[in-house]
């Protein structure tokens, strides 16, 4: 059983007795016209009957609320929402008068307590509180409670109190076949230099130069993957807002969050999480500036994964603004510092004498800027374009002063100079000047080498996209981008003799040459553009079932257009210096769940022969 408050009560009743009098006024109402006037007919009256059931809740109330459902006087939904509300306001009133009743039995035994100490012993005193200042008392403890009760929605079932309801957790997983097929005639000595820049140095020594770290280019590959990642958004006060975000992943790649099944360890082995994204953020009012600073989503427009891989996130700081100058158009803006890479704390050399010095620092940071302006045709429709400028400081290797390396763990003053994260495509060179001397029989044997960037690389993007949504919910959205290295200087890019040369001397460009009979290196081949066009048609957001879409691109994407680090890591398997088209689809399969399929077919454009093609099918869900 459970009390109501007379309101509610009073509610209730006069709910019930206005629908029963419209119960018994419906037929009169309800009466054909072409009997309005009929003679009224007598009626033989019947004694009325008693009903043997029993109520089935010994609340008066409740009960009426049951009788006017089952004579459809009222819905169920309302009956039970009427309930509900009456037990709410039950529980609080009760709880408050409670909460009352205890605090003015501890005021008045307090108030006892202070009037015997003040009295000398044997002497009697009643405390004697008037029933208005009870009344009074009481009445201002209840609305203390019930204005607590309501801010921590401690009385409300279901509900989070007010802190709480500020923090949205979201999430998704996806589970992916991964086939990649290689077709005859590849080359199966493409140099792995991300192997060599981020483990020990390699000894292009004469005698061990054919065991150099190589990329798989021949043998197919099957795999089954798992993308997994948990996050957080948390609305703080006065414009101010916090995100984290956990994720799986097999390395700490900066495009990859993905985990191979059967991994890691293998045999069921548990797979590692990375702080994937945590950020603070500030919103002015008005919403059109946001700055944020910390590991944070791409804070650049970029309708394609030409330059940017999707997932990528930035370490660093960012402003983002948006104004709409005219009606329908909108300019915004975004300019940022980013860093690459900073210098260990005690990043130092150590030399033949064992004696150990510290490197000097060389730190590499990305600036970046674009500008742009989204134009609306209809509510449904819209072009957007934008114009970005990256500027990549300190990534170019440099050659070091002349060293001496008698073991792997010796260094030169050029080795933080090398890329610490590539996939594959970019130009290198040998970094390391390493002299002649007794240690390594005068250049024979010892000679650990580590490559660096052959380019500096400042690239101008522009990016376009049409959204035509005349036959809305479906759409027709065509995507397209463009990049040049602004700093490519094709004069770096000077012939080698042969792989020996190459990389015993620095300053000679050692990838993307064409190849010659006799096993030496042509002329550099490579370029500074790349461009790459989409179009998609269907919904543009797979939400529920049956939504889909349908896309088709191709994409070319010279060699030192862009860093190969931070490029699509599907198409070609990753990296700059490849060309070819892309297909695919989506399908809701429910609510927040849906299939999707993609085939990628990459081409080397320079350099040694290589081809891929990549079949990717997920299943996706997100919460």
């Amino acid at each position: 059983m459970f009390e109501i408050n007379p309101g509610a009560r009073r509610r209730t009743l006069l709910l019930a007795v206005s629908l029963a009098a419209l119960s018994c006024a419906a037929p009169a109402l309800g009466q054909p016209a072409d009997e309005a006037g009929a003679p009224e007919k007598k009626v033989e009256s019947k004694r009325p009957k008693v009903s043997d059931a029993k109520p089935t809740s010994p609340n008066a109330t409740v009960n009426l609320l049951n009788l006017m459902v089952k004579r459809k006087l009222l819905s169920e939904d309302d009956a039970q929402a009427l309930i509900k509300q009456a037990e709410d306001e039950a529980y609080v009133s009760r709880q408050a008068s409670k909460d009352a009743s205890s605090k003015a039995d501890e005021a008045a035994k307090a108030a006892t307590a202070a009037a015997a100490a003040a009295n000398p012993p044997g002497t009697r005193h009643v405390t004697y509180v008037p029933e208005i200042v009870k009344r009074q008392l009481r009445e201002d403890i209840k609305k203390e409670v019930m204005a607590k009760a309501e801010k921590e929605n401690w009385a409300s079932p279901g509900r989070y109190p007010e802190w709480a309801q500020r923090i949205r957790f979201y999430g998704d997983v996806r589970a992916r076949y991964h086939g990649s097929f290689f077709p005859t005639g590849n080359d199966p000595n493409l140099t792995n230099f991300n192997a060599i820049n981020t483990g020990s140095p390699y000894d292009v020594a004469f005698g061990n130069l054919a065991n150099y770290p190589t990329y798989n280019t021949y043998q197919n590959r099957n795999q089954v993957r798992l993308r997994a990642r948990l996050g957080m958004d948390a609305d703080l006060t006065n414009g101010f807002a916090a995100g984290l975000r956990i994720a799986t992943g097999e390395t700490n790649s900066p495009v990859s969050t993905n985990q191979t099944l059967g991994g890691s360890g293998s045999n069921f082995s548990k797979y590692s999480i990375w702080l994937d994204r945590g950020f603070l953020k500030y919103q002015l009012p008005n919403q059109d500036v946001v700055a944020q600073v910390g590991r944070f989503d791409n804070p650049f427009w970029s309708p394609t994964d030409l330059v940017w891989y999707r997932e990528l996130g930035f370490d660093g700081f960012a402003v983002q603004a948006k104004q709409e100058v005219v009606p329908n158009i909108t300019a915004f803006g975004v300019i940022g510092a980013f860093p690459i890479f900073n210098t260990d704390f005690n990043a130092g050399i150590t030399n033949a004498s064992s004696e150990t010095s510290k490197f000097p620092s060389h730190d590499k940071w990305m600036f970046g800027a674009q500008g742009g302006f989204a134009m609306r045709f209809d509510p449904v429709s819209e072009f957007r374009f934008g114009v970005a400028y990256y500027d990549f400081e300190n990534v170019q290797g440099q050659a070091s002063t002349p060293c001496v390396v008698i073991d792997r763990a010796d260094g030169c003053s050029s080795d933080l100079s090398r890329p610490l994260f590539a996939q594959k495509g970019n130009t290198y060179w040998a970094l390391r000047n390493l002299a002649p001397d007794i240690h390594n029989n005068f250049g024979q044997v010892l000679q650990y080498q580590y490559f660096g960037l052959v380019q500096k690389y400042r690239p101008m993007v522009a990016s376009a996209s049409l959204d035509l949504g005349e036959f809305h919910p479906f759409h027709i959205v065509l995507d397209g981008e463009f990049v040049w290295n602004s700093a490519f200087n094709r004069t770096l890019t000077v012939a080698g003799t042969g792989l020996k040369d190459i990389a015993t001397v620095p300053g000679i460009a050692l990838n993307n040459r064409a190849g010659t009979a006799d096993g030496s290196f042509g002329p550099f081949n490579g370029g500074d553009i790349g461009w790459m066009a989409r179009v998609t048609v269907g919904n543009k957001e797979i939400k529920h079932f049956a939504d889909w879409n349908v896309h088709v691109g191709y994409k070319y994407l010279e060699s030192d257009a862009t860093l190969d680090a931070f490029a699509d890591s599907d198409f070609g398997l990753g990296g700059t210096n490849l060309k070819g088209y892309f297909l695919g689809a989506n399908v809701g399969l429910s609510d927040n769940v849906w299939a999707s399929m993609r085939w990628l077919s990459a081409n080397n454009i320079a350099g040694s022969p290589y081809a891929v093609d990549v079949l990717l099918v997920d299943l996706n869900a997100k919460f």
